[in-house]
């Protein structure tokens, strides 16, 4: 369910392979942010995101548009579809964690 949902609303930012575009949008494949930032990403995908950041010593500043329209279980599945694909190895979320992350989103 996790890469249905990628490929439906991520890929066309991020691309298929999670490379990512340049300097304008971060990858995902291969990602140092992506760990620390695990609790994080379910925010980031439900309301978007509007700062600069690193991604493997290179800096991304383009906004990137959130999802309202996803329930909290699509989140968590496209979310731990990112963190267990493209060689990346970053223990998933669970449910309960992604929940409490997303009642305390800053919005």
């Amino acid at each position: 369910m996790g890469e249905r949902l990628y490929k439906t609303h991520c890929s066309n930012c991020h691309l298929d392979g999670g490379e990512g575009v340049g300097l304008l949008v971060p990858p995902l494949a291969g990602s140092d942010y992506l760990a620390g930032n695990r609790d994080r990403l379910v925010c980031m995908v439900r309301h978007g995101f509007h700062d600069t950041i690193v991604v493997n010593a290179k800096t991304y500043s383009e906004q990137m548009v959130g999802n309202d329209k996803l329930s909290d279980i699509q989140i968590v599945n496209v979310v731990n579809y990112v963190l267990q694909s493209w060689g990346n190895n970053i223990p998933p979320l669970t449910f309960e964690v992604a929940q409490k992350s997303l009642e305390q989103c800053d919005r």
